[in-house]
């Protein structure tokens, strides 16, 4: 079933203070932040969200327009997914690729609402991870990966942000050079003093599954998949 998210979870607090709501964007000079520290707990929302350079100005248009680039590129399928690992050793990923949405409520208590095929969802895609659990998770590996259509991740201008359920919004852009890769290592979540979930930007881009896992000694093995 689908994640209200516009809804608190149940049983989360109020603000007990006053937190800054500001934007923060993750660059190569300010790579990290830490959620306790943003003021996050409850939930995270993940968000990917992409446009065609230009086609806003074109359009006449602001915002991110997945309408004018499933068109203008043959309709690419764009997945947000994540890699994960919990304390106690299980490993896994929540992915469309595979119907693994995975769950928030259960291990590893990450949960990806739904796949837009089409790119038209205003929307774009998101997973969802239930922070009340995170002494139980050790790292997470947010990546995004095309599933079909010309990989074009250099005009895609995509954008993650990582919302808390009540800290500031944090941005990663893939601003990063992509060549003809097809997946992109977003960020990497690291649990650090059992309670809190350390963001470090990534923007790494590689050829696919594999070469990710390889890439941060994960060590699952993979089979080809369908959706």
């Amino acid at each position: 079933m689908p994640i209200d998210y516009s809804k608190r979870p149940t049983g989360s607090q109020s603000n007990t203070g006053p937190v800054s709501l500001n934007k923060v964007t993750l660059t190569k000079s300010a790579p990290s932040v830490s959620l306790s520290k943003q003021g996050g707990g409850g939930r995270l929302h993940v968000n990917l969200n992409w446009n065609v350079q230009g086609a806003a100005a074109s359009a006449g248009r602001g915002g991110f327009l997945k309408r004018a680039l499933s068109g203008a590129q043959g309709g690419i399928d764009l997945d947000l997914a994540c890699m994960y690992e919990l304390s106690d050793d299980r490993k896994g990923v929540v992915q469309a690729l595979g119907n693994a949405f995975g769950s928030f409520e259960r291990p590893p208590y990450v949960q990806l609402d739904a796949d837009d095929r089409t790119g038209a969802s205003a929307g774009g895609e998101n997973l969802f991870v239930n922070l009340a659990h995170v002494t139980e998770i050790r790292r997470l590996l947010i990546f995004a990966f095309i599933y079909s259509g010309v990989p074009n991740f250099d005009q895609a201008g995509a954008v993650v942000t990582l919302t808390p359920a009540q800290g500031a919004p944090i941005e990663v852009r893939l601003d990063e050079q992509a060549g003809s890769a097809r997946m992109c290592a977003i960020a990497l979540l690291t649990n650090q003093g059992g309670n809190d979930l350390v963001v470090n930007r990534e923007v790494r881009y590689v050829g696919g599954h594999q070469e990710l896992d390889q890439t941060f000694g994960w060590g699952l093995n993979w089979t080809p998949g369908r959706k």
